[in-house]
């Protein structure tokens, strides 16, 4: 699939910093793949921290935005939330 502006939506942020929160369908193979967030470039700095929930297969993983330069915008491979109950 393909980025989706409306699925990005900023939680907070200060000093030039901001946080994310991103719900997709795609995997966080396609996410984390370069150029993914391309069309948000005008809106990401580098060090914002995305928090990407996968609403197919329920995970959920923080990236943080290593470049966004020319409108290329680049991702970390990104971090997995440990989602599990044992009660």
């Amino acid at each position: 699939m393909a980025f989706t502006a409306s699925s990005l939506v900023r939680i907070g942020g200060g000093s030039g910093v901001n946080l994310w929160m991103y719900q997709t369908a795609d995997a966080i193979a396609a996410v984390n793949s370069a150029a993914y967030f391309n069309d948000a470039s005008d809106m990401l700095n580098i060090r914002d921290l995305i928090i990407v929930q996968d609403t197919d297969t329920p995970t959920t993983n923080f990236v943080s935005v290593l470049s966004n330069a020319s409108g290329t915008v680049d991702v970390s491979d990104g971090t997995a939330v440990v989602e599990t109950d044992s009660d």
